[in-house]
């Protein structure tokens, strides 16, 4: 059997964050021993991403960060432009391979840090650590106990809820045959695609070059869409709504995130812990993760360098947490248009306050400020209603 301090299960982004913080040159990693365990090439891999995110000056990823914009635009669903200038924050983009790169080229640097890949089959919570049973590819079944646990895979199911939306999405990263874009602002949500009969819709476009670019359709809604429903969303986007005209798509991505206001319980065992959006890091109100992830792992990492105990701490307060909860109810209700909401929000509050409302590194004061600006009826409606509300099970319509 082999043993660790330190089990990271998972090679996700919450998974390489932590990883990434415990290698770290100032980090006492020849003080503890690390363990980080990625799924072999498959489906339970993760697949590539894109991860946004922002945030003020210099980051400890910014070697990997692809592109960052310190102007962003929306757009109504008739056509009104919003922009801002959110210095000195900037929404930067990762891509998950450069990410992956990035730490694998620091874990190689610390002997303390070992990686491999297996698949693992349960996680027990004992005297004194964690027991990890899994199978390697050679298809041996092996155990490893580590002192302290921190999974990072997806939910097998989501957790009860009053209220529970997808963001499920689709991109395509695109060269156009004529220079469409500009580099320096960033379509945060464009508006003018069709709406769905429940939930909204929006178009998302990250310029790269004036050629290039990540363009995506996004849904707030129960289900997601077949892959040809996808395409077709996509497509119009593309060609009706921003008239790009001739393009080559160079690489897709899809995905779908929780938005839910069920209990997501960080600490599993005495020694097992999960982090990441299986720990609650992901924003309900907006589907952001990786800003939260890094409060944990940060949080995570500085516990175990002062030999404290390395609970998670939630990633967002408990005043976010009940704010995105009416939220939810109200989208999930059609009591609010949420297209409207939100243009509303971006047109009467400055971005960068707006912003740093969504990370929720604003004060009570300003974040009354913020909701004077959504309609109030509808909110104060589902804030009476939501004690009222049973949680139930997920069941995706």
């Amino acid at each position: 059997m082999r043993e660790v301090d330190v089990a990271i299960i998972g090679a996700g982004a919450a998974g390489l964050s932590l990883a990434h913080r415990l290698s770290a040159p100032g980090f006492r990693a020849s003080a503890l021993s690390v363990l980080l365990v990625d799924a072999p090439p498959g489906p339970l891999r993760p697949p590539r991403r894109t991860w946004c995110f922002w945030e003020a000056g210099q980051g400890c990823f910014d070697a990997a960060v692809r592109a960052s914009w310190r102007q962003l635009r929306v757009r109504s669903r008739t056509g009104t432009v919003i922009e801002g200038d959110i210095a000195p924050l900037r929404y930067k983009m990762i891509r998950s391979d450069d990410f992956e790169e990035l730490v694998a080229a620091q874990v190689a640097r610390n002997p303390a840090l070992r990686r491999l890949e297996a698949t693992v089959e349960t996680v027990e919570d004992v005297h004194g650590g964690g027991l990890i049973h899994l199978q390697d590819t050679e298809g041996r079944h092996r155990t490893v106990r580590a002192r302290w646990v921190f999974d990072s895979r997806p939910l097998g199911s989501l957790p009860a809820a009053r209220t529970t939306l997808l963001q499920h999405f689709h991109g395509w990263f695109v060269r156009t045959t004529r220079p469409t874009f500009d580099p320096a602002t960033a379509e945060l949500m464009d508006f003018r695609t069709p709406q769905p009969d429940h939930g909204l819709s929006f178009g998302y476009v990250l310029p790269l070059t004036p050629g290039e670019a990540l363009v995506e359709y996004t849904e707030f809604s129960p289900r997601v869409l077949s892959a040809t429903d996808y395409e077709a969303a996509v497509r119009h986007y593309t060609r009706d709504v921003l008239g790009l005209g001739g393009l080559e798509v160079l690489s897709t991505e899809t995905g779908a995130i929780a938005m839910t206001d069920g209990p997501l319980p960080r600490q599993v065992g005495a020694s097992v812990f999960r982090i990441g959006a299986a720990g609650g890091a992901t924003r309900p109100s907006t589907g952001y993760t990786f800003a939260g992830l890094q409060r944990q792992t940060r949080a995570v990492a500085t516990a175990l360098y002062r030999g404290r105990r390395p609970v998670p701490p939630p990633a967002h307060s408990a005043r976010s947490r009940a704010m995105d909860a009416v939220l939810l109810r109200a989208l999930d209700s059609g009591r609010a248009n949420g297209p409207d909401l939100f243009a509303q929000l971006f047109a009467r509050v400055p971005m960068k306050r707006l912003l740093l409302f969504l990370d929720g590194r604003t004060h009570l004061h300003q974040d009354l400020a913020v909701g004077l600006h959504a309609p109030i009826g509808p909110m104060l409606r589902s804030a009476l209603e939501l004690p009222l509300l049973p949680r139930r099970p997920f069941e995706e319509t």
